[in-house]
């Protein structure tokens, strides 16, 4: 009877209709609802440690200290292209503290794309906004969510954390 409960609850779970449907664990393994964060924008990045895109680490840590009291950034990190992303949660969060000074919030290591897609990122890549939907296509592309729990911008990887186009939303 349970087995046949949770089966009906996966084929039959509203779909979600913002972030706040969402939870993830800390790359220090605590659980954070998204819904914990109603009524501030979100700015959640696909992070990865051996990138070419990995020094965007530092703007992204200048953006928090920064706009920290109008934004909470996420990384997220994924080794998904080229496996360019540590082996362990302990390793990455070392790697991004000792080199970046990395004080915002991180994940867990995720998969960002492919059929062990993080269920949050299933989401993103499928929500309407004025930039672009679908596939990730590489490491530190960014969504910005809104107040109300809504993707409102993604960036591709080539756009920096303190671009114009990211901070005039702030």
């Amino acid at each position: 009877m349970n087995t046949l409960l949770i089966l009906l609850t996966m084929f039959f779970s509203p779909p979600a209709k913002s972030v706040y449907d969402f939870s993830f664990k800390t790359i220090d393994g605590k659980e954070v609802k998204l819904s914990k964060f109603k009524g501030k924008k979100i700015l959640i990045v696909n992070t990865a440690s051996k990138c070419g895109y990995t020094p965007q680490y530092e703007d992204l840590e200048k953006l928090y200290k920064q706009y920290g009291n109008k934004v909470v950034l996420i990384g997220f990190p994924a080794g998904n292209f080229g496996g360019q992303e540590l082996a362990t949660n302990s390793e990455i969060q070392d790697f991004c503290k000792k080199n970046f000074g990395v004080t915002f919030l991180l994940s867990e290591k995720v998969s960002v794309k492919g059929d062990d897609i993080n269920p949050l990122f299933k989401y993103l890549t499928a929500q309407e906004n004025p930039d672009f939907t679908g596939d990730i296509k590489w490491n530190f592309e960014k969504f910005l969510i809104n107040e109300k729990g809504q993707l409102v911008h993604r960036f591709r990887s080539k756009v920096t954390p303190l671009s114009e186009d990211i901070v005039k939303n702030f």
